[in-house]
Parts: C-alpha cells; structure tokens; sequence
C-alpha cells in the first residue's frame, strides 16, 4: 500500500488500481479498505481506484482529538495525489462522509458521487439513535471495552436483536469488528443529528455535482426514505433501486453493484466484467 499526509501530518494508506478517471472509495462504520477490495477490482476496468483505509483503521494513522474535518482533509489529500479532481463512491456513514466531502471541496475536487444507502433516519421507519450514543462509545473505549463498544453499535445503530449477538461474536468478523471499536463513535460523529427521526437538515449540504443515490430493493424502509429524502434535498440528486439486493451489497455483491456504478459515473465505458 501506498501512503498520502493528511493536513494534520496523519498518514493514510490505500490501495491504487486500474486505469482512467480516479474514483476514491470511502468505506462504512466497522469496515476498512478490505470490505471493498472486490468491488475496487472489478471497477478498476474503468477507473483508476483509490481504495484506503480511513484514519484509525487498517495501515492508516490516527492524531487525536477526532473531527469531522480532520477525515475531509484526508479526502482532499487523497484526491490530490489522484490529480486534483476524483468521483467518490461512499456505503453507508462512508456514503455521508462523501457527501460533507463534497460539499466542503466543491465540485472541481469532487465531480460526481455515488452513494449506496446512507443511514439516515427521517421518520418513524425505525427507532431514532439515543441521544447519547456517541458519549456512550466513548465512555466504553474509555475503559478498553472494545466487545461492549460493538455490541452497542450492533444493537443501536443497526437494530440487531441482542438474542443474536453471540452467533455473531463466533464469526471471526467480530474480533476484526472489535479492533476498529474506537472508530464507531467516529462515524456516529460524521452521522451527527440525522438519525434523529427528523428531516434531513436543509442546511448542511452544498452539492453542485452530479450525486446518485442507491438502495437494495430487499433492504429496510429506512433506507430507501432516507435516499428519497436526500434526493428531494439535493438539486442534482438521483435515487435508484438495487433489485435483489440489501445493505450488503458492497461485500456481498459487488458484481451487481458495480456496473451501476460505472453507468452512472461513465455511461459511454461499456459493460463491466463479472
């Protein structure tokens, strides 16, 4: 892996692949560069793919305290190096962190995105995070508890039955989970009061460029609110269904998603192989 310096002197590591118009991939909560490795290939027919690993995760550095702007200046270095001028691909809180990159750089840096279901909650399609979220992570990482951290995150951010969570801790996936514990409060962060149950805020975003927005037909009511409200809010924003497809899609199904991607970014590059 390859390295940039961020603004506040972090060094974040990514992987670079492929051919023609830079695409940076931004990843969710509880993941890193690996989650997309495969739709990283599979795009680098087109594009010349910046996968990284954002700060605290992964190779990447981390430089305390944590702000949202210290990740928008680790874009912008990536970017850079990229030749000054990318598209950006964010999933999930990673599709939210984009779109603040977006709207900070501006559009000569950032010049389409596409964003796969961003965890907005603007209704009562499901219960809106506690208002503590955040402090609470922070307490638990505070005194080490990594396991209790994701727990927290399994069951408030994603809504996942408690009765579940020691299937899941058998997966080997948990103990990855378990080393970016201290990133969860990061994204709850990037988050911010939109998973409240209350309208996106009109205020936010400034986005000239081209943005489209995806959700897998089978996932949660939620979503596809969520990226209908964004779409009502933003002046060139798309929203599309996914068929067959659900919150998993980047790693699960890769294949399907990225030839949306591609006809999105560059409708004129043909089919993508699978």
């Amino acid at each position: 892996m390859s390295h940039v310096i961020s603004k506040d002197g972090t060094r974040i590591y990514y992987e670079k692949k492929g051919t023609g118009p830079a695409i940076v991939l931004v990843s969710s909560a509880a993941a890193d560069h690996n989650d997309g490795s495969r739709l990283g290939e599979l795009l680098s027919e087109h594009f010349t793919v910046y996968n990284y690993d954002r700060r605290g995760r992964g190779d990447s550095a981390d430089t305390a305290p944590y702000a949202v702007e210290r990740e928008i200046e680790d874009l912008e270095a990536l970017i850079q190096e990229a030749g000054g001028s990318a598209y950006l691909f964010g999933s999930s809180s990673g599709a939210v962190l984009a779109l603040d990159a977006a709207s900070s750089l501006g559009s000569g840096k950032v010049s389409k995105l596409f964003l796969y279901e961003p965890p907005f909650i603007v209704d009562d399609s499901r219960a809106p995070l506690p208002t503590e979220y955040v402090q609470h992570l922070n307490t638990l990482m505070a005194g080490n508890q990594r396991s209790e951290a994701v727990e927290y995150y399994m069951t408030a951010a994603l809504g996942i039955p408690g009765e579940y969570l020691e299937f899941m801790k058998a997966d080997p996936s948990w103990k990855a989970m378990e080393g970016l514990a201290h990133t969860l409060a990061y994204d709850g962060m990037i988050m911010g009061n939109t998973q409240s149950g209350q309208p996106l805020p009109t205020d936010r975003w400034e986005v000239n460029a081209p943005v489209m927005v995806v959700t897998g037909e089978n996932s949660g009511a939620l979503f596809h609110n969520a990226a209908s409200a964004l779409a009502d809010l933003l002046p060139q924003c798309e929203h599309r269904m996914l068929p067959g497809q659900d919150h998993s899609a980047v790693v699960m199904a890769p294949e399907v998603l990225a030839p949306e991607i591609v006809d999105f970014l560059q409708p004129s590059a043909g089919h993508i192989s699978r």
